[in-house]
């Protein structure tokens, strides 16, 4: 098992976002010290819910701070930035941190962002694979050009080279058929549950298998590393730690998910809070340290899954995050990597 930490620099109420944001590299420098094997930050736009607007930026700084563990994108917006440009900040984060970079990239949704940077809902609408293919190019270290119908420019050569595959969030049968036609590993968020995820690891399979990586014939073949996304919090008991959760997420999600506002028109997205909170505490390591052990083992075990990154700072608070990072690195990631020893 590769275990990881998610930051998603939850914007808490009354926490500055300059507070937040340093909060989550100390965060990151933590899970080093516990153990963890990489950390992914998210990232959002003119919203609480995440305050990070780039994803990459605060990676490098991230990077600066550390010396092994891996830090990686969940993920870049890629229908609002133009794709050779993400490749280009890629690479140099890939270079001077000696391979310690990995890029996740995602289609984003309707928001304010595809208006404030000129994207346009087009290129959320249908232009993700041709942004996607694109991105692939720039990664093969060599020239890249463009006649696609939202990108054309003559052929040019990527400078720095890097040779990296990015990792692609999938929400819908679109975005998983789009990474098994390209061989590129799945990001699927702590939203659905170990069924759910099954269902779409078994789809990407059977979309790889049929199209053989047609859309990219470079891309390589054979068992593809797929990411999987939960919230996780530890406490002396599950009660407690669910209490807990029960408490803090809500300030967070209510005036969070609320900031993704349409700019199309369409009607916001909706969700019922506690019961939202209810779900995520039950499918997810949220409880004792046993309790956790045995939710990641059998995530493992249902969905096949052998890497998750863990959203850490459920409770909202800097001491009570770090705390967490630390209770997680000595009390479950020792027994769960014997448990996946013991698997192997």
């Amino acid at each position: 098992m590769r275990i990881g930490v998610f930051l998603v620099a939850a914007g808490f109420p009354g926490r500055e976002p300059g507070d937040v944001l340093r909060d989550t590299v100390e965060a990151i420098e933590a899970a080093e010290r516990a153990g963890f094997d990489d950390a992914w930050i998210a990232e959002h736009h003119f919203m609480s819910y995440g305050v990070c607007p780039s994803a990459v930026t605060l990676a490098g700084v991230a990077l600066g701070r550390t010396s092994r563990i891996t830090v990686g994108t969940a993920v870049s917006v890629l229908s609002a930035q133009h794709p050779v440009a993400l490749a280009e900040q890629a690479a140099i984060l890939h270079h001077v941190s000696d391979g310690r970079f990995r890029l996740g990239v995602g289609r984003g949704g309707p928001w304010l962002e595809l208006e404030v940077f000129g994207a346009g809902t087009e290129r959320f609408e249908r232009g993700f694979p041709e942004s996607l293919d694109l991105l692939c190019a720039s990664l093969t270290g060599g020239t890249v050009a463009a006649d696609g119908e939202f990108f054309r420019f003559r052929e040019v050569t990527v400078v720095p080279p890097a040779r990296m595959r990015p990792v692609v969030a999938c929400t819908s049968e679109g975005t998983v058929r789009l990474a098994a036609e390209r061989g590129l590993p799945m990001l699927l968020g702590m939203h659905i549950g170990d069924e759910e995820r099954a269902k779409m690891i078994a789809a990407y399979d059977t979309y790889a298998a049929a199209g053989l990586n047609a859309a990219d014939p470079n891309a390589p073949m054979g068992p593809v590393a797929h990411i999987g996304a939960a919230l996780a919090y530890v406490a002396d008991t599950t009660e407690r730690a669910v209490r807990e959760m029960r408490e803090s997420l809500p300030r967070w999600l209510g005036p969070g998910l609320a900031g993704y506002v349409p700019v199309d028109g369409r009607p916001p997205p909706r969700r019922d809070i506690p019961e939202y909170v209810d779900l995520l505490c039950r499918i997810h390591p949220v409880g004792s340290a046993e309790h956790c052990v045995e939710k990641i083992a059998t995530t493992a075990a249902r969905t096949g899954l052998r890497h998750l990154i863990l959203m850490v700072e459920g409770a909202g608070d800097r001491a009570r995050t770090l705390e967490n990072i630390a209770r997680l690195g000595a009390e479950v990631l020792p027994a769960v990597r014997e448990l996946g020893a013991g698997a192997a």
